[in-house]
């Protein structure tokens, strides 16, 4: 005999895999990407953790999976756009996606191989330059040009702290970089600025990001009207 359900009792929702990336993205969202475990995953899905590894094999690849959800959300690309114009709008919503989860740059660095989403989405970008008239070669090096721009995001190679809140240690500060790198500081005040940046105390992330990208694409589309080889 089949056992009966109670009336007006919640219905549990299966288990999947696609349903367990997605609770941990929304956990890593919330409370940050140290958070994340299989044990602390499974306690928000109201499962025991051994339930998980019927869908990921372990943390790794659950890792591997989130960042697939957060690929997933980058627009298709423009249809009948130029090719300037398709991989700009690609990589800025790209971006988007990771602005949206800050947690999975580090983890994308942190990944030792590219699954089939990632694959997807790089050769999405190589088929935008292939079919504007970019030839093989230089679509190789421009990807390499690329970089973790195809993802939305840059290393910065100036990382700086902020200056003291004290003002008279601020001032000193200010000082001493006056007196021995005054170049330096004479371009740190000339740009707009964004207290949240990443790209260096005082600059706007999304302006640098985008000026950089604009200067990219130029550069490239320069190199193939010039019908550009290597020179060995």
């Amino acid at each position: 005999m089949a056992p009966t359900v109670q009336a007006g009792a919640p219905r549990r929702v299966a288990l999947s895999r696609d349903r367990v990336l997605r609770a941990g993205v929304a956990l890593a969202d919330e409370e940050g990407i140290d958070a994340l475990s299989m044990r602390r995953l499974a306690q928000r899905l109201g499962v025991v953790p051994m339930a998980l590894y019927r869908h990921v094999a372990n943390k790794e690849e659950l890792l591997d999976g989130m960042v697939d959800v957060v690929i997933g959300e980058i627009d298709p690309p423009l249809e009948g756009a130029d090719w300037r114009t398709a991989v700009r709008e690609r990589i800025l919503s790209a971006r988007r996606a990771l602005l949206r989860h800050p947690w999975a740059r580090p983890v994308i660095e942190s990944r030792t191989g590219a699954s089939p989403v990632v694959l997807d989405h790089m050769n999405s970008l190589i088929g935008m330059f292939r079919a504007g008239g970019f030839s093989a070669v230089l679509t190789h090096h421009v990807m390499h040009a690329l970089g973790s721009r195809m993802w939305g995001f840059t290393q910065e190679v100036f990382p700086s702290a902020p200056p003291p809140e004290d003002p008279e240690q601020r001032a000193a500060m200010f000082q001493q970089v006056a007196a021995r790198w005054p170049h330096i500081l004479e371009i740190a005040g000339a740009g707009a600025h964004d207290q949240g940046s990443v790209v260096g105390q005082g600059c706007d992330d999304q302006f640098e990001f985008e000026f950089t990208l604009d200067l990219m694409l130029d550069g490239f589309e320069r190199l193939r009207r010039q019908d550009w080889t290597p020179r060995r």
